[in-house]
């Protein structure tokens, strides 16, 4: 009788190793969010003005933002992905959605909106006056974009509001939304030409 093994291709130790770790990458990729890895290896994309705030302050505006809106409160990050991915970090279970422009966060499945800041209304009629607290970072600093932006945020926002931006815009944050300059102060990855600040309608240093 003829051995029939003999036919069968034999993989050597090395492709082997290289044809798990395949696999083993492929299922990680499949996994729900877990708290850890989705959107972790998005990099900043400057053409879409995008600037990733540092790890510990990505996870001090989680804790206090999550603080202010209360343990079964809901948080709306727009043009934050940072924002959200930290705040499901600390709690993968959390009420938080994401508005984005940049598709690549549709890996956030249900949680990912995508938004358009030109087009301020364009939101799903479920989300309106929807969130406890709406966190923004607009992409540019511009009179029309934080314009556009604060629509979006009173329009999905029960009234506690958050904004992160430049200091050059803490007249326009203060004349559309009554915004007002916190002690907290924001940090990037990189460092930014501009100084940027946290304003907020309510005291949200109290939540540090």
């Amino acid at each position: 009788m003829v051995d029939v093994d003999e036919d069968v291709p034999q993989l050597s130790a090395d492709t082997f190793t290289a044809l798990a770790q395949f696999y083993a990458e492929q299922e990680e990729r499949e996994k729900e969010w877990d708290g850890e890895n989705a959107g972790s290896e998005i990099k900043e994309d400057w053409q879409l003005s995008q600037f990733w705030y540092s790890s510990e302050t990505g996870e001090s505006l989680a804790r206090m933002v999550m603080a202010a809106a209360g343990e079964k409160g809901s948080v709306a990050c727009i043009s934050a992905p940072t924002l959200y991915k930290h705040i499901k970090m600390i709690n993968k279970d959390y009420n938080v959605k994401v508005f984005e422009y940049d598709k690549r966060f549709s890996c956030y499945g249900e949680d990912f909106i995508f938004y358009d800041y030109k087009a301020p209304l364009s939101i799903p009629r479920e989300l309106v006056e929807n969130f406890d607290i709406v966190f923004a970072d607009p992409p540019f600093l511009s009179d029309e974009c934080l314009t556009k932006t604060a629509v979006t945020m009173k329009y999905v926002g029960k009234g506690r509001m958050v904004l992160c931006s430049g200091a050059i815009m803490a007249d326009m944050a203060d004349r559309l939304l009554n915004l007002k300059l916190c002690k907290f102060q924001p940090q990037h990855q990189n460092n930014l030409a501009n100084q940027f600040q946290c304003f907020a309608n309510f005291d949200f240093d109290a939540f540090d």
